[in-house]
């Protein structure tokens, strides 16, 4: 998916992109490959034609009067194209120089040259140069510089250096500022480097789609699936932060927008070279040829990262912000769309604050607020505003849902497949944390494939006769009633023969439930032996042969829910435990602080797609690949801080904890399908790429 969520601005990049396609960049590029003073002028008069550069400035000026967030569009969808000449640098310039005495030159397609080191952007160009004049950034016409271009790592721009003839021709700019001047750099490179990437992972995944090795598509194969998915993650995780920054950029909160831009500046730019080096990889020898435009992608992605990419830097400025007590408020603007809600809502919620503690899940309960989008009696059928609605409201009142852990996989589908009797029975009681549920699906050979599991059920009188071993049964020794799968049906195929049973974990004879100990040395899993259980025809979920489509279930109307502006409980840990730390340990929080905001942002462009009345989109799935990953990096790091400490736990109440949550992180990469089989997965579903 693309920088752009909003209906106008899926359909700028979808035209800019075909339009930026007419250009041919990459034949432009290599046509003028060994001239350092080449302008792409024909490119570049069409950009011109087009106002792509000056999206952004007042229209007074002659600009299209656009936001940042607009031209954050425009240019990941030139970069995607590879659009070659001077646009970065005139973007950046319109978005500073607007209110200048040059703006009405750039509306009439003026190139600013920006010096923002010894290193000019956009030399062959130029017309006008921006750059530091005795303190002061100051704009000054080509005639009052030399400039001298150099052929460079990017073969689609030109840059080189400048020579100060004429000072006295210069004209000073109020209030700008070479922390201004780098932050808005850094905005609108991060777009490109959205574009660079996004155009990296669907060449490699095309190619592996068409490319047959050992009488296959390579795409079929796991580790090429792998890199893929990868590919994506990193993707999705550099449009996400290109995203943010734009839409906090030059806004009311210049701390949220200082931020935002070192997020993007520890994402974005090494995220895009990752992506262009693997593409490279995908392709294999022809993606290392001259006449494949992997190359010149790569180049781009190694360029911004050499202009505005010291991704370290940003994140030791994150640590900084983040011990501060900075966090990047997610806010999401309904439109108006609450009106006639959020007072009702603010109301019920208020009232249920106002109960004693334990008195409050029953009201969450009965508002339908603890399951806000599942049909009434039991929720509300909340569509995504209402839901949004709730959860801010809630939060604001300090109120906290109680997590109903494996009730809320068993009690969807009992909802959507159950009968009335079973809805009866179990929904409301679970709800209220009455009924404790255990999942009995993992079997010892039949963990992610689960279609292979072995645990039969025989059709005897009233009921079913099950038999079997399930293993990783999170709280089975405590849970009052199991989901459980088995094979009803031997001679079918192996998806077409398993039927979903709820099994009474306290009355039922022939269980026995055996705790394993884990790595933490506390014993939450389980073991679980049927022995001939017996389970009535009443619990049959659904008729027997639907439990592996049961198992899969989700209700059609889809949980939303608003991100944290919170830092993963590691993340916050080690924000809290920088202050004693050296500076290379600081980076490392600072990037565990980048990859956490990132986290949160997939779950806000989730939101805003649910809003739009678009279908999930890739985040959601690469929020739960990327979200393991934070918390057991962070998990790790926080570890690390404290040294030597470590090793003396049991000393210390606060380090105990911290080596706890390491250890029991380990099992978030295992549970719920290993990051290995949701790769699979996101490489089949989302990617297209073949079994």
């Amino acid at each position: 998916m693309s920088i752009g969520i909003s209906d106008e601005h899926v359909e700028l990049a979808d035209s800019l992109r075909k339009w930026a396609a007419t250009l041919d960049g990459p034949a432009v590029v290599r046509a003028v490959d060994t001239e350092p003073a080449a302008t792409f002028a024909e490119a570049w008069a069409a950009v011109g034609e087009m106002g792509v550069a000056t999206i952004g400035l007042p229209e007074a000026a002659g600009g299209g009067g656009g936001s940042v967030l607009d031209v954050a569009v425009a240019l990941e969808a030139c970069a995607h194209e590879l659009a070659p000449g001077p646009l970065l640098g005139p973007a950046v310039a319109a978005a500073l120089l607007g209110e200048s005495p040059v703006a009405s030159a750039l509306g009439e397609g003026a190139v600013v040259a920006l010096g923002l080191s010894d290193v000019v952007w956009d030399v062959p160009s130029a017309t006008h140069v921006l750059l530091v004049l005795d303190g002061t950034w100051t704009v000054l016409p080509r005639s009052a510089v030399t400039l001298t271009p150099v052929l460079g790592l990017d073969l689609s721009r030109r840059f080189g250096s400048v020579r100060v003839d004429d000072p006295t021709a210069g004209v000073g700019v109020p209030g700008l500022d070479t922390e201004l001047v780098r932050r808005t750099a850094v905005t609108l490179g991060a777009a490109e480097a959205a574009g660079v990437a996004r155009w990296c992972l669907e060449t490699a995944v095309d190619y592996a789609k068409v490319r047959e090795q050992f009488g296959q598509k390579i795409g079929s194969f796991q580790a090429i699936k792998h890199l893929c998915a990868e590919m994506l993650e990193t993707a999705e995780s550099v449009t996400a932060a290109a995203w943010d920054v734009a839409s906090v950029a030059f806004g009311t909160d210049d701390e949220q927008w200082a931020f935002a831009a070192d997020v993007a500046a520890a994402t974005c730019f090494d995220g895009a070279l990752s992506v262009a080096k693997t593409c490279i990889q995908v392709l294999g020898g022809i993606g290392f040829t001259y006449e494949h435009d992997a190359h010149l992608y790569y180049r781009r992605a190694a360029g911004l990262r050499a202009l505005l990419g010291d991704a370290d830097a940003a994140a030791a400025r994150l640590t900084d912000r983040a011990v501060d007590g900075v966090r990047r408020r997610l806010e999401v603007d309904l439109d108006g769309r609450d009106d006639g809600l959020r007072e009702e809502v603010r109301a019920a919620v208020e009232a249920i604050a106002a109960r004693p503690a334990d008195e409050q899940r029953a009201g969450l309960v009965e508002a339908g607020y603890l399951t806000p989008h599942w049909p009434a009696p039991y929720g509300l059928g909340a569509d995504a505003v209402a839901q949004i609605v709730i959860d801010q409201e809630l939060a604001r009142a300090a109120v906290t849902r109680p997590d109903i852990v494996i009730a809320g996989w068993a009690l969807p589908t009992i909802l959507e497949h159950g009968t009335d009797e079973q809805r009866e029975r179990f929904v409301r009681p679970s709800l209220l944390g009455e009924l404790i549920w255990c999942q009995l699906f993992s079997e010892p050979g039949s963990g992610s494939d689960l279609a292979s599991l072995r645990t039969r059920a025989v059709k005897v009188d009233g009921g079913w006769r099950l038999t079997g071993q399930k293993v990783w049964t999170s709280v089975a020794q405590k849970a009052d009633w199991g989901i459980c799968l088995a094979r009803t049906d031997p001679d079918v195929p192996q998806h077409r023969g398993i039927t979903y049973f709820l099994v009474d974990m306290k009355n039922s004879s022939g269980l026995d439930v055996r705790p394993l100990r884990e790595i933490t040395g506390e014993a939450l899993f389980n073991e679980v032996f049927l022995d001939e259980v017996f389970v009535p025809d009443a619990m049959v979920v659904a008729q027997p042969g639907d439990g592996w489509k049961l198992a899969r279930t989700t209700l059609a109307n889809e949980r939303v829910a608003m991100a944290t502006s919170r830092l993963s409980k590691s993340t916050e840990r080690a924000v809290a435990l920088a202050a004693s730390a050296s500076p290379a340990q600081r980076v490392a929080v600072g990037h565990s602080v980048a990859l956490s905001t990132v986290c949160s942002l997939l779950g806000v462009r989730t939101v805003l797609r649910s809003l739009a009345g678009q279908g999930p989109g890739p985040e959601s799935s690469v929020a739960k690949l990327l979200g393991v990953r934070n918390r057991q990096e962070g998990s790790e790091l926080v570890v690390a801080l404290h040294g030597d400490r470590a090793v003396v736990a049991a000393t210390d109440d606060d380090v105990r904890a911290d080596v706890w949550e390491m250890l029991n992180t380990r099992c978030l990469s295992i549970a719920g399908g290993t990051t290995q089989i949701l790769r699979n997965v996101a490489g089949e579903r989302i990617l297209g790429l073949p079994r």
